[in-house]
């Protein structure tokens, strides 16, 4: 099995909703509460309130490149237009559209992105508002156009889902794996000459058979290969992903591009493969609910805009006065939310609600210079170094170690003895050596 050196051995938690099929579900509200933005560069609202939209039609756009369009994922009438609190508790530019039960759509047309040439399917993931749905929300037709002089050779779809609690990428796979591969032959399509690797987990072996049989069934998958890797955190982290299977390290500050390969998510090939058959913008999101303070963790596909807390207590049930955290995301990378009323978004892979014995809620220690955290690195850091840098607002030697290059997986915090808060640390730390950077770059301008 492929691995990289580092990482972690979690408890996966994943039994909890791993047997629980996809289902659909809608806020108890009729409302959802659609963010403007979600990847890429900020869009410009364009409707007011009172407009009647329809399902898949575009609310939020901008001319940048590096931008994708939002659309309506209900069809009903615009409540308000407000800023509302979002994953990471800070407050976006929200639309909210209040549905009026009608099964009315605004989809695009179907396109077949085998007959099409490559600008053409690019700009139909554009329209269609995909980005990364693995998190990062990177906007997807970007990242397919790598620039001329940059060779790709191999697309890697990850499908290792390593956080632990988080199944909806497995049950996608294990639910409709002939439409992940049919997005990923698309994209495979759009780059041109490339080899298509499926990442899969070694806990996830049951799914094997299936995606085999999906890619022998496709007519356009004869390129595609399923690489089983070990089960280990953070094994679905991009960089590690393509060190493991091809033994090729992504340069600091560089991309996965850089060594000759694109990493796509389940979530995003399936949103892709929807954008060109049914011409189905990304409008719905799947995701896990899970955790020891959730009743019936599942496995839910919910319109975009969904407040999590809309779904309490009609679809998600959570054992009373057990949830002491609520977590947006995974375990290890998500972020700790302080309440429910959030929305879903396109990069929403689950929500947790955790119970005391699930978290850890100590004080943290003194360092005692042990170096667990540098073994346990999967990028080669020294966590040590960095946090003891920052918290002493060296911000050039914190750059020195590896500040800006941390991937923030949480493995140094997950074996820290003193239980140091070292993600936490890192991301204060990164967003003040960008904070000093803008102002340089502010300074310099002015001075010009």
């Amino acid at each position: 099995m492929f691995t990289f050196r580092g990482g972690i051995y979690p408890p996966e938690y994943k039994e909890i909703s791993r047997d629980t099929a996809i289902t659909a579900a809608f806020p108890s509200t009729k409302q959802v509460t659609i963010p403007v933005t979600m990847g890429g560069a900020p869009n410009d609202c364009i409707v007011k309130v009172g407009d009647r939209v329809v399902k898949g039609q575009v609310i939020a756009k901008s001319d940048k490149y590096m931008s994708v369009p939002v659309h309506a994922s209900v069809t009903g009438t615009v409540k308000k237009i407000m800023p509302h609190m979002v994953t990471g508790n800070t407050e976006a530019q929200c639309v909210v559209i209040e549905a009026d039960g009608s099964d009315e759509t605004a989809y695009m047309q179907a396109l077949d992105p085998f007959a099409c040439d490559a600008k053409t399917a690019l700009a139909r993931i554009r329209e269609a508002g995909i980005v990364g749905m693995g998190g990062a929300s990177f906007p997807t037709h970007v990242k397919l156009a790598p620039p001329p002089d940059t060779k790709i050779e191999y697309l890697i779809l990850n499908a290792a889902e390593c956080e632990p609690y988080l199944t909806v990428d497995y049950r996608m796979l294990k639910e409709m794996a002939e439409k992940v591969v049919d997005g990923l032959a698309i994209e495979m399509h759009i780059l041109g000459n490339v080899k298509g690797i499926i990442a899969l987990e070694s806990n996830k072996l049951d799914v094997l058979e299936t995606v085999n049989a999906a890619i022998a069934t496709s007519p356009f998958a004869s390129n595609i290969e399923v690489r089983v890797l070990k089960t280990k955190y953070p094994q679905g982290c991009e960089k590690n992903l393509i060190t493991a299977l091809l033994g090729r390290e992504v340069p600091s500050g560089g991309l996965p591009a850089a060594t000759g390969c694109i990493v796509s998510n389940v979530g995003t090939a399936c949103a892709i493969s929807d954008a060109f058959r049914f011409g189905k913008p990304l409008v719905e999101r799947a995701f896990t609910v899970s955790g020891g303070a959730c009743e019936n963790p599942m496995n839910l596909c919910v319109p975009i805009g969904t407040n999590v807390g809309d779904l309490i207590p009609e679809v998600i049930r959570l054992k009373s006065g057990e949830t002491v955290k609520i977590i947006s995301g995974g375990p290890m990378m998500g972020f700790a939310m302080t309440n429910a009323m959030f929305p879903v978004v396109k990069g929403t892979s689950g929500v947790l609600f955790l119970s005391r014995k699930e978290t850890y809620l100590v004080n943290e220690s003194p360092c005692i210079g042990c170096g667990r955290c540098i073994e346990a690195c999967p990028l080669f850091l020294t966590p040590v170094l960095m946090v003891r840098s920052l918290k002493a607002y060296e911000y050039d030697d914190a750059t020195k170690y590896g500040l800006m290059d941390c991937i923030e997986c949480g493995s140094c915090a997950y074996v820290c003895p003193a239980h140091i808060r070292l993600v936490q640390h890192f991301r204060v730390g990164k967003n003040a050596v960008r904070a000093r950077a803008a102002e340089a770059k502010a300074a310099t301008s002015g001075g010009n």
